[in-house]
């Protein structure tokens, strides 16, 4: 899978690219790239990425667009959203497989820490 997206933020208003913002996705990671005068960056690694949702407003399906929510375990953005792109559906496709496959490579898994704070507690206690 050697496949490389690079989309731009595009505005619901007709879907032009009128936006400074640009997404590049690639095997190991997902950069969001925003800002004209000032830039700012923002990077997750593709294993950190945990679920992957699609979501289409009105306006975007008139104009083919699509936004991509990615669900991190990252702290510092633990949603990063890939806001009105077209092809939204193939990248949300993708996506979902190279997380799957990054993670498979770095032999990771995702595991939920369900009651983590209460087996915290209890430990305090004894």
């Amino acid at each position: 899978m050697d496949a490389e997206y690079i989309e731009k933020k595009r505005t619901k208003f007709l879907g032009l690219p009128f936006c400074f913002v640009t997404y590049t996705i690639t095997e190991e990671k997902i950069n969001i790239r925003s800002g004209f005068l000032s830039i700012v960056e923002d990077d997750a690694y593709m294993y950190k990425v945990q679920d992957v949702r699609l979501t289409r407003s009105f306006l975007e399906r008139i104009f083919r667009l699509g936004t991509v929510t990615c669900f991190t375990g990252d702290k510092t953005h633990p949603e990063l959203k890939l806001e009105h792109i077209r092809n939204a559906a193939e990248i949300k496709d993708y996506l979902m497989e190279a997380s799957e496959d990054a993670r498979m490579k770095r032999r990771t898994m995702h595991t939920l820490n369900i009651d983590a704070g209460e087996m915290e507690e209890e430990e305090d206690e004894d």
